[in-house]
């Protein structure tokens, strides 16, 4: 039985998950899950290398009503989309929207945040003059657009700029300039949007020991009033609710007595 009864960022075969998406239901139900939320990578014109095309954006709606309609009274399937700050689809598409910021956008450019820890690092250097604090400010400022958005629900791993920071060092997380720059982003995400993701899949995959985002970060969405939920960002069976504990620990050592699950009429509390 898993600690946390869902999972709402979830990716199946027709953008960068290695399964399909009854796959992952099947999975869900023998975890004991109150329910599940697929979360396809909405369309990026400019990069369909891990998204969906637009074509199979429209075989994602099908699909992911088919197997709510099919799985009724097992467990509740919800059709979700991951929504990036540049994407050409319409949030208002989907039953909740999981909002992040995988580019930074230089001109004309559009810089992958989350790549290999050799594109991030050739990255800032080549843009950034090396410096990681304005590689931050860059990636930040765009996270703040999230705040443009017609319909979002959840922020998704806000500092995934640290993906690739354990092994190459870019950023001191501990440093107040990067802190502050960190900070006042995520007061102006806040204002307009209360429900943070507490991310663990960079743990799975072997980027990360500690889920997104940083301690820091999630003690200040506390003090601001907003609520957080655990999500695993699976892209495989085998993953679906691995390191959940770890979330549900920093909540707790956050000041968190409880998080949130996502259902029909929203968001409720469940106590940790």
């Amino acid at each position: 039985m898993s600690v946390y009864p869902q999972n709402l960022h979830t990716h199946g075969i027709l953008c960068d998950g290695k399964f399909d998406y009854e796959d992952m239901v099947k999975r869900a139900v023998e975890l004991g899950f109150e329910s599940i939320g697929f979360s396809g990578h909405s369309h990026t014109p400019f990069d369909e290398s891990y998204c969906m095309s637009l074509e199979n954006t429209k075989v994602y709606k099908k699909r992911i009503a088919d197997l709510k309609e099919k799985y009724a009274g097992v467990i509740d399937v919800y059709r979700g989309i991951e929504f990036d700050v540049f994407s050409d689809d319409n949030p208002k598409d989907y039953e909740y929207v999981i909002g992040d910021c995988h580019y930074i956008k230089c001109g004309s450019k559009y810089l992958p945040v989350d790549g290999s820890a050799r594109e991030v690092q050739e990255c800032i250097n080549k843009f950034f003059g090396g410096d990681g604090l304005e590689f931050a400010k860059a990636y930040y400022n765009n996270m703040a657009l999230l705040t443009t958005l017609a319909k979002c629900d959840i922020v998704g791993h806000f500092d995934l700029l640290m993906k690739n920071n354990e092994l190459c060092g870019y950023i001191d997380p501990l440093s107040s300039a990067y802190r502050s720059i960190a900070l006042e982003a995520l007061t102006a995400v806040a204002e307009k949007i209360k429900v943070f993701e507490i991310n663990v899949g960079s743990i799975a995959r072997g980027y990360r020991s500690i889920p997104y985002p940083e301690s820091f970060i999630i003690k200040r969405i506390k003090e601001m009033g907003c609520g957080v939920v655990i999500s695993s960002d699976c892209h495989h069976t085998d993953y679906l609710d691995t390191n959940f504990e770890l979330g549900l620990q920093l909540a707790k050592d956050s000041g968190f007595n409880e998080v949130l699950i996502y259902t029909k009429d929203g968001f409720e509390g469940i106590k940790i």
